[in-house]
């Protein structure tokens, strides 16, 4: 079998809304062999080695539906037993999935396999081991065919407890995992910011951390006050709460002095350590202390080491979440209980046959381990792992009661003393945390420890979950939500309002658009493009930014109240996408790009692929109506509304969405023009005349009026106010400082220059549409390039659009010739324009970029329109605006892209234009700026 190749999805994708693994596979000779042929051996050996497979329903929808599909008639494949295994095996070490899918593909042989899996790293070994165990379990001479990669010494027992430790390090703990299961359930967001238990809930300015259990809202004097046992004991003494005796000690002879003034029994413990490491109890001998101040050594990380008069009773665990006691268990060592005929280590072995015991934090229950603490304690008792212990006495393979040391806990909320209860959270409030675990050891806690005695042996910071959410006895209860509660008292928010937009063509404008709008009611935006991410209007990460990480770093940017997310079809499909939901998604437009690429051959293909983008939407769902393939997406919308974009005033299904009450925006004519007007409810609003929005160039623009229609609908459905829209759309134009790429216009010369990134057809199009209907007195001349990784007839196509509106040609290539030849683009350019009846007088074909644009600004004479179609933008920028009637070219063809506007804008335009006395130039992140003083004042 061979992988040929592996896709991690990280949110919402064409194959499920959350997290997923996809492999494409060639069963090769193995598409011969499906279960019944690999035979008995192979099924039973599979079965015996997993038996959890049993509860797999697949197809049947029942428990043991997987087996059957095994067994049963022609039997499954290969890689749809593999993706059983993958999620199987994630199941085993403590990850909850369930979600798989295998499709064969049009090639015999091939397959996707999918799988779902909450951590990468673990879903991936999952998949690996999974591939080890059936290429092992498969018959000798089927091995020998399909020369499968054996392991001699693989042993899958030993294989599958380091996979579960693995997965233990890598997944959440059960701490962390409650919470972010609490934040689920009450749909608040989430995001992991590292490889631990870092975790962002709530998005944008919105946010709260948590780190396993300690919040944003955690005092760090606290955590350092409860990290030193000394200054613990001291602040909870001062102020009367029960604790034991204590003194601090620096050495053995200091330490056997303390106990005897203390009084034995005693307590020896680290100065600061957690999970009862180093912590050694009821001493009654010199040298016990000792050896247990050595102990405690190994795990404080100074000097020093506490010691403590012993309280006896039983170790209950109080757990205080913003000063309310909301959860206790009592917890009892891990242990074992004769029966008069086992030995100690098969006593092990029977308790650890408990489903609910697993290694480290895999289960409710951890495993018991006959280590040497447990050797210790049998030794100190007079026995040995053969000792067989009489029945229903219990023997402690533990001196401390903690649950990751194989203990196990008993729910005891419900009988707490009210003493005992305020107590908890007297001590909890007086050294500051806002989430604390007292450990208090009482004979019973529904007696006060007034009465009975008692006394608190520990708070803890950071207190861990497990005990109260899973009990080993008794109710378990919602800390977690009692947290997720006090970040997010009930009615405030967690969610910033989010805008999804997608399409083939004008997403980075629509994006900008809206952003105007959005900024113009008074929202700090955070904003991903393929020109990087802008937060509040400046760029802080240049690129093609719109996959998934980018997302995330609008989502987790603590100023953002506003997320305007352009996200395109190559994020989608190599990662999916980088958010769970947005409130408003739109698709603009379906049209032939990078088609033939990633398995995508077809619209249909393309709009599955940015239908996903519509389909976690969850308020509105804004679709172009002229266009049939994002039409077809509205049967697939859950959003509670959907909002029709048409050009065509009458538009049938638009007009019927219309009349029943539905949303629409759309182009009216008028007498003055086109207006873009919003129909909602039943209302009409007619909003603004297209020639007053700038982007669209007095309306002729058509392709921008579009965009800005989408950004009306976008806003509008956020209840944006109308004046807020017509001035965001006022104020946007596609200067080069505000859509580097997007119709940049440079009018100064005695002709009128257009630089575009048009790289298909159906942009092209538009931009030559543009041209056609711009008032021009001399001729229209075009430096035309494809990217060298479209199709044949993407090329053809594209230089068709433009044949009958250019008098001249300039047929370039881009820098990165992906794949072609030094001029094949160019070449193939002329020769669809020439096939189109162009005369070959007007075609240049000249690969370098620098050349072919400085070749297009030399031709032009006054009057004249010059459209670049440019690939490195800001270097075209830079040649358009410094070029001069010599031909110099002051820009070379290796200088560096850059965002911002050429350095020496500054001293160009002091050489431009003549100053007049009392005039002087400005210069801010807009451009420069010419200001006449007249009087006091500036105009």
């Amino acid at each position: 079998m061979k992988i040929l190749s592996r896709n991690v999805y990280v949110g919402p994708n064409v194959y499920a809304n959350f997290p997923v693994i996809c492999y494409q596979i060639d069963l090769g000779e193995l598409e011969n062999w499906p279960s019944v042929k690999l035979g008995h051996d192979f099924i039973e050996g599979l079965v015996k080695t997993i038996p959890s497979l049993q509860s797999h329903g697949c197809s049947y929808g029942e428990t043991g539906g997987f087996l059957r599909r095994l067994r049963e008639d022609e039997g499954t494949w290969v890689g749809h037993i593999w993706e059983h295994v993958a999620i199987e095996l994630q199941n085993l070490a403590g990850v909850a999935v369930t979600f798989g899918r295998t499709r064969s593909l049009a090639e015999k042989g091939t397959y996707y396999v999918v799988y779902q899996y909450q951590q990468q790293d673990v879903g991936l070994e999952a998949g690996a081991l999974g591939l080890k165990l059936l290429n092992h379990l498969m018959p000798e001479h089927i091995q020998k065919t399909i020369n499968a990669k054996i392991e001699d010494d693989f042993d899958f027992s030993q294989e599958l407890t380091d996979f579960i430790k693995m997965a233990q390090r890598k997944e959440f703990g059960p701490s962390t995992a409650s919470l972010v299961n609490a934040a689920q359930a009450r749909d608040i967001p989430w995001l992991r910011l590292n490889n631990y238990s870092l975790v962002q809930f709530g998005h944008g300015k919105y946010q709260q951390r948590i780190q396993a259990t300690i919040t944003s809202e955690t005092k760090h004097i606290a955590v350092e006050i409860s990290c030193d046992k000394e200054d613990t004991h001291n602040l909870l003494n001062d102020l009367g709460l029960p604790v034991p005796k204590q003194m601090m000690v620096y050495d053995e002879r200091q330490a056997v002095r303390a106990a005897k003034r203390i009084g034995y029994p005693v307590v020896v413990k680290p100065l600061n350590a957690n999970h009862g490491r180093g912590v050694s109890i009821n001493l009654t001998t010199d040298e016990e202390i000792v050896t247990a101040f050595q102990e405690a050594l190994k795990y404080g990380t100074g000097r020093a080491v506490l010691l403590e008069s012993f309280i006896t009773g039983y170790d209950h665990r109080m757990l205080v979440v913003n000063n309310e006691l909301v959860a206790v268990a009592k917890r009892v060592p891990g242990h074992v209980k004769g029966d008069g005929v086992s030995t100690i280590e098969q006593l092990i072995n029977i308790v650890n046959q408990d489903t609910r015991r697993g290694v480290g934090h895999e289960k409710v229950l951890t495993r018991l381990e006959l280590d040497s603490q447990a050797s210790r304690l049998m030794e100190e008792a007079g026995h040995t792992k053969e000792s067989v212990l009489p029945n229903g006495e219990a023997f402690y393979l533990r001196s401390t009661a903690n649950l990751s040391t194989g203990g196990t806990a008993i729910d005891v909320t419900d009988v707490v003393h009210p003493d005992n209860r305020d107590m908890a959270i007297r001590a909890i409030r007086a050294i500051g945390l806002d989430i604390g675990g007292v450990d208090f050891l009482t004979d019973d806690i529904s007696k006060s420890y007034k009465e009975i005695g008692g006394g608190i042996c520990e708070c803890n910071a950071a207190p861990g979950f497990r005990m109260h959410v899973a009990p080993s006895e008794g109710k378990p209860r919602d800390v977690a939500g009692k947290v997720i509660d006090m970040l997010f008292p009930p009615g405030t928010n967690s969610r910033i309002p989010v805008a999804a937009i997608t399409g083939t063509n004008g997403k980075t404008t629509t994006s900008r658009m809206l952003a105007s709008i959005m900024k113009s009611a008074g929202y700090t935006t955070g904003m991903t493009s393929t020109d990087g991410v802008y937060i509040d209007g400046h760029l802080t990460v240049k690129g093609d930014m719109t996959g998934p990480t980018s997302a995330q770093i609008v989502l987790r940017d603590p100023s953002v109240d506003f997320a305007i997310l352009e996200t395109a079809r190559g994020g989608i499909i190599k990662r999916g996408l980088g958010y769970t939901t947005c409130n408003v998604g739109a698709c603009l437009n379906i049209s032939a790009d990078h088609l033939g690429q990633r398995g995508i051959d077809t619209l249909e293909q393309l709009a599955q692929i940015k239908r996903v983008v519509v389909e976690v939407a969850q308020d509105c769902v804004v679709l172009n109506a002229d266009d049939i393939d994002c039409l077809q997406m509205a049967e697939f919308c859950s959003a509670k509304q959907i909002c029709y974009i048409t050009m065509d005033p009458g538009h049938g299904l638009v007009r019927q969405h219309i009349r029943q009450g539905g949303m629409a925006v759309v182009l009216e004519k008028g007498i003055n023009g086109d207006m873009i007007t919003i129909y909602d409810k039943g209302a009409h609003i007619p909003l603004l005349w297209t020639h007053l929005i700038p982007a669209t160039i007095e309306g002729k623009a058509l392709h921008n009026v579009q965009n800005a229609m989408f950004a009306t609908a976008m806003a509008y459905s956020f209840d944006t106010s109308l004046e807020d829209i017509r001035q965001g759309l006022r104020i946007f134009n596609t200067s080069f400082y505000q859509a580097p790429g997007r119709l940049n216009i440079f009018d100064e010369y005695p002709f009128k220059v257009i630089l575009d990134y048009a790289h298909n057809p159906a942009a092209i199009r538009g931009i030559t549409g543009l041209a056609g209907r711009l008032d021009v007195k001399g001729k229209r001349r075009l430096v035309i390039a494809m990217p060298g990784d479209r199709r044949d007839e993407d090329i053809i196509d594209a230089a068709s659009a433009v044949a009958d509106t250019f008098d001249t040609f300039v047929c370039k290539a881009d820098d990165d010739r992906r794949g072609r030849g030094v001029d094949e683009v160019p070449q193939l350019l002329k020769a669809t324009l020439m096939a189109a009846g162009v005369d070959e007088a007007n075609i240049q074909v000249i690969p370098s970029e620098v050349d072919a644009i400085d070749a297009g600004l030399t031709s032009c004479q006054s009057g004249d329109l010059l459209v670049v179609l440019g690939d490195n933008i800001t270097r075209c920028w830079k040649q358009i605006v410094h070029f001069n009637e010599d031909g110099d070219k002051t820009i070379l063809e290796g200088e560096k892209p850059s965002q911002d506007f050429p350095e020496k804008l500054f001293e160009y335009v002091e050489h431009k234009f003549e100053l007049q006395e009392g005039s002087r130039l400005v210069q801010d992140e807009r451009g420069v700026h010419i200001v006449v003083d007249r009087d006091e004042d500036s105009d």
